[in-house]
């Protein structure tokens, strides 16, 4: 019986002690990505009429001060603004005001019966900058989720 309480004893002490040893400040890398259904494509069909939403997301702590994102959109050869789409939002910046983690880039899309599939029928958003300098994209060296490519398909 003696032994059993100075055997738990001991264990319990140096399980104490190992306590915090170990331990590791939690993951913060603060950053901003575009996706849509934890993917960076998405496929539009070539008669499609409607607005579709693409949000760009911030994660990071909550912030104290306005955040400014830029964004590229690039159209390939085979897409032209005003025949196969309209950008609806305007501009090429978002602002998150603190508290605020999603921004939407609104797309209408306008049927194009006349697409050809042997052009570039792509259409890229691009996470160019932000006024924090927070990383874009997911982090790591892939820099995933810095770009989101729709394609208009027949």
């Amino acid at each position: 019986m003696r032994r059993t309480i100075l055997y738990s004893t001991t264990c319990l002490i140096l399980f104490l002690a190992g306590c915090g040893k170990e331990e590791q400040a939690p993951f913060d890398h603060p950053f901003i990505h575009i996706m849509n259904n934890n993917s960076s494509t998405e496929t539009v069909n070539y008669m499609a009429n409607s607005v579709r939403t693409y949000n760009i997301y911030l994660s990071s702590k909550p912030l104290t001060e306005n955040l400014s994102v830029s964004f590229e959109v690039t159209p390939g050869n085979g897409l032209k603004e005003g025949v196969d789409y309209e950008m609806v939002t305007p501009g090429n910046s978002l602002v998150f005001l603190p508290g605020i983690w999603d921004m939407p880039v609104r797309i209408r899309w306008k049927a194009s019966p006349d697409l050809d599939p042997k052009k570039d029928n792509t259409l890229t958003i691009e996470l160019t900058g932000n006024s924090q300098n927070l990383t874009l994209g997911l982090p790591g060296p892939d820099q995933l989720q810095k770009k989101f490519v729709i394609t208009k398909v027949k």
